[in-house]
């Protein structure tokens, strides 16, 4: 039986290879873009297959008809991909609240909405799939990407609590964490206006990264697609999924430097427990 997919930012890069995965499977995929004319190709290609849709993720009105209207017309939402997102670099005091709050609303209060959105139908079939597209940077920050890692290790909070809530009904969670592929993340992102000559040596290297696009990424996002299949097929699906050797050495390596960093004050650590007065 074909499953009924829901993927943000569906039109290009990590998005729109998971869609491509997904027809090739036989699925339907309800394409969801703020462009949804950029996927005209695919629906041309697929009619059958796939229906683009204007989404954006920051309008949750938008996303409660969307939901609705797919659940009316299918019946279901078997997956869905939060995937829509976008970059930002500049350094903490670089950045102001605006700043921080978009990229926020984008990141994170999209992808809770959406995840609110199909849980009661998910909930009421007792079976589902809720795909967390986050980062490396969702285990461990980047000079320069604080904003952006922030609201990437407050998705894998959410994301792991809520793993937690639904696996007694039936309903997956993957986390996925890529590393650098080609896709459009940063082509989409910001740079803070303000820029501070003191943090030309950790921050700047980050801006000339964004300004070179991500053409050049090792990843090939047809791949992590095809991973993302595998693990939602497994009869024992991850909570998390690095892709990439970038992704892997890192956070492996950043596991590393946290155990030895707990181990080495766990002394102090273990030292702090309340002691009673004697008698």
């Amino acid at each position: 039986m074909s499953k009924v997919w829901l993927v943000t930012g569906a039109n290009s890069g990590l998005g729109r290879a998971i869609t491509e995965d997904a027809i090739a499977a036989g699925d339907v995929v309800i394409a969801g873009a703020r462009r949804p004319h950029t996927l005209h190709d695919l629906a041309a290609a697929y009619p059958d297959q796939v229906e683009p849709v204007a989404l954006d993720v920051t309008d949750h009105q938008a996303i409660e008809r969307v939901v609705a209207d797919v659940v009316a017309r299918h019946g279901r939402i078997d997956v869905l991909v939060n995937n829509a997102g976008r970059g930002h670099v500049g350094a903490v005091e670089e950045t102001t609240d605006a700043e921080l709050r978009s990229v926020f609303d984008v990141n994170v209060f999209g992808p809770a909405a959406l995840t609110r959105a199909v849980l009661p139908h998910m909930r009421a079939r007792r079976s589902g799939a809720i795909v967390q597209i986050s980062s490396q940077g969702g285990q461990l920050a980047f000079s320069g990407f604080s904003a952006y890692c922030s609201t990437k290790f407050a998705l894998e909070g959410l994301s792991e609590a809520l793993a937690q809530e639904v696996e007694p009904l039936g309903i997956k969670v993957l986390i996925v964490e890529p590393g650098q592929f080609r896709t459009s993340l940063f082509g989409n992102g910001t740079v803070s206006d303000t820029q501070f000559p003191d943090y030309a040596d950790t921050v700047g290297p980050k801006r000339a990264v964004v300004d070179a696009g991500d053409g050049a990424a090792p990843g090939d996002p047809a791949k992590a697609a095809a991973a993302i299949r595998t693990a939602l097929d497994a009869p024992d699906t991850p909570l998390r999924l690095p892709l990439g050797p970038d992704a892997v050495d890192a956070i492996l390596a950043h596991l590393e430097a946290l155990r030895t960093n707990v181990t080495t004050w766990e002394t102090t650590a273990r030292a702090t427990d309340f002691t009673p007065a004697l008698d």
